[in-house]
């Protein structure tokens, strides 16, 4: 299987291409430069690799929650490849692969155990999802993913890690809640499109790829903005 990924919802950049198994990544740390920097990334890893958007099998992108246009620029990307080579994509939540990500990095025995995923938001809140490593080493998202002040996040009654931005801003108000349960934090993860690419292969097999019309962004604020009134 071929399949092309990319992730643009952070100040992070980076494509991935999955080739059969085998990932290759390019990946710079480059805010507001992403515009600039996505498609050569795209262009030297087909170019590498020997393919055109014809050889592909499907298409991922990061699809949120993040930057209204960091999501946006990913968005459009696999959208205008998508439409031009007919190919279906599987849109994967950018919290999954911070979550992916830290399970496939780290060697502990994490089967069974959680991934508190905290993004920075922005406006006094995080995204918020809780992932699970499965017993086939993917991240399983456990209950809902939610853009909430630190202080009302919902979460499982079992012990976990806490992963991304957000413990960076809100450690002292996410540990309050967490007490007891968190026993180590990583703030510097960032969504990756290598583990875009490694999530959005395993959807493509269980046959969640959709249409190019289909693949939409994810949010979670309905506003992207707020009245000084309303913080």
């Amino acid at each position: 299987m071929k399949l092309l990924a990319v992730e643009t919802a952070t100040e992070a950049c980076s494509a991935a291409l999955y080739i059969d198994g085998e990932i290759t990544e390019r990946f710079a740390l480059a805010p507001k430069e992403h515009t600039k920097l996505i498609l050569p990334m795209i262009d030297g890893l087909m170019a590498d690799a020997g393919l055109t958007p014809l050889d592909l099998d499907a298409l991922a992108f990061g699809c949120g929650p993040g930057s209204f246009t960091g999501v946006r620029i990913a968005t459009g990307i696999i959208q205008g490849i998508a439409f031009g080579a007919d190919l279906p994509v599987v849109p994967i939540s950018t919290l999954a692969a911070i979550a992916q990500d830290f399970f496939d990095h780290n060697d502990d025995d994490l089967n069974g155990k959680m991934a508190f995923v905290a993004m920075d938001a922005r406006m006094g809140e995080i995204f918020w999802g809780v992932y699970q490593r499965n017993e086939t080493g993917y991240a399983e998202l456990i209950g809902r993913e939610a853009v909430t002040p630190a202080e009302m996040i919902e979460f499982p009654d079992i012990d976990g890690v806490g992963i991304g931005s957000g413990w960076g801003v809100y450690r002292h108000e996410l540990m309050t809640q967490l007490v007891g349960r968190v026993n180590r934090c990583q703030t510097d993860l960032l969504p990756r499109a290598g583990a875009i690419a490694r999530l959005g292969a395993r959807g493509f097999e269980q046959g969640l790829a959709v249409p190019v019309e289909k693949a939409m962004p994810v949010y979670l604020r309905d506003k992207v903005a707020k009245k000084e009134s309303e913080r």
